[in-house]
């Protein structure tokens, strides 16, 4: 934008004249530095709609925590586009929206690489034992360093549940560890070199299991106690895709069993999550997640939406669009 153009930020000021431009609200928190690059002189985004802005709102873009309902859209008579920095819309009437006419951009691939070195975060703060050791040097108990064995990755079989984008990207950086892949996704081709048959197969392949997979009634408790049993001692579970995928009562039962060596959590259902005993085991890691939300992965979710809702204001066609 330069020094002379109008001003594209705006809090308060609503233009319901014919010529009004193009208005953008944003229903959440976002930075004015990574829309504004993408606007033209014709369009103005609003960090802080009031009912006004949101009569003439062509475009929205809707923070993860945010409800779009159809009481929401009855006051966004004119919406053209839901843009949706991410790619859960649980909290978006995407059928109703549908039922409009107005299409509700995701941003699949904007967070991507942000989550898969999240799940290594958590895979090698298990498999390194960083949460016990941290403690046993705080506490002052470094004679008792040689009790807990630490591990390796390199050599290891590492099984991938869902080999979408971040599956992908979990693969490639598995490499560099020398770590031996299978995946396992129904839905998607995945490279006879390192397909599992059943998730099964998978399981009891693996030392280490990541999770990537959405929650559906059939993905409820994917993992359970009969899918922990056939897990090969001393392996470990990374959970960085959506909470309600894992049964906590049988991993911390497993945990307990020593069957399971380690769990990476960094989804819960609900959130913020009621404390389980699982939580206290030394050898689980928790984040509240975040791994996907990142400096940068939300830099780029945010660019992606809104790069996504001008595509529909102008006529043309989002990389990505949610189904009802």
């Amino acid at each position: 934008m330069s020094p002379t153009s109008e001003p594209q930020t705006s809090r308060h000021e609503p233009v319901a004249h014919a010529t009004a431009p193009q208005t953008i609200v944003a229903l959440g928190p976002l930075e004015p530095a990574l829309v504004e690059p993408l606007l033209s002189a014709h369009q103005r985004l609003v960090l802080e709609p009031r009912e006004e802005d949101l009569a003439v709102a062509d475009a929205a873009i809707v923070r993860a925590a945010y409800t779009v309902d159809r009481a929401l859209l009855d006051r966004m008579p004119v919406l053209k586009v839901l843009a949706r920095t991410g790619v859960g819309t649980d909290l978006v009437d995407v059928a109703e929206a549908a039922r409009r006419g107005i299409p509700v951009v995701i941003t699949p691939g904007s967070n991507t690489a942000a989550v898969a070195e999240g799940v290594f975060a958590h895979l090698l703060a298990l498999v390194k034992r960083i949460r016990p050791l941290t403690a046993l040097v705080r506490e002052g108990r470094w004679d008792e360093r040689d009790a807990g064995a630490v591990g390796d990755l390199d050599g290891f079989t590492l099984g991938i549940v869902g080999y979408g984008r971040i599956g992908r990207r979990v693969e490639r950086i598995a490499q560099a560890f020398d770590l031996r892949v299978v995946a396992f996704d129904p839905y998607v081709d995945v490279p006879e070199a390192i397909r599992a048959d059943t998730l099964d197969d998978l399981v009891a392949a693996s030392d280490f299991v990541t999770l990537h997979v959405p929650l559906t009634p059939e993905n409820t408790n994917l993992i359970d106690a009969r899918k922990l049993a056939l897990l090969r001692p001393g392996s470990a579970l990374i959970n960085c895709s959506r909470g309600g995928l894992v049964d906590l009562d049988a991993a911390h039962a497993a945990l307990g069993a020593g069957t399971l060596a380690g769990l990476g959590l960094d989804v819960f259902d609900p959130e913020p999550p009621a404390h389980h005993p699982v939580f206290d085991h030394e050898n689980v890691t928790l984040t509240p997640h975040l791994m996907g939300f990142t400096r940068q992965g939300m830099a780029h979710t945010v660019r992606d939406a809104v790069q996504g809702a001008l595509d529909v204001l102008a006529g043309r066609t989002p990389p990505a669009v949610a189904r009802p």
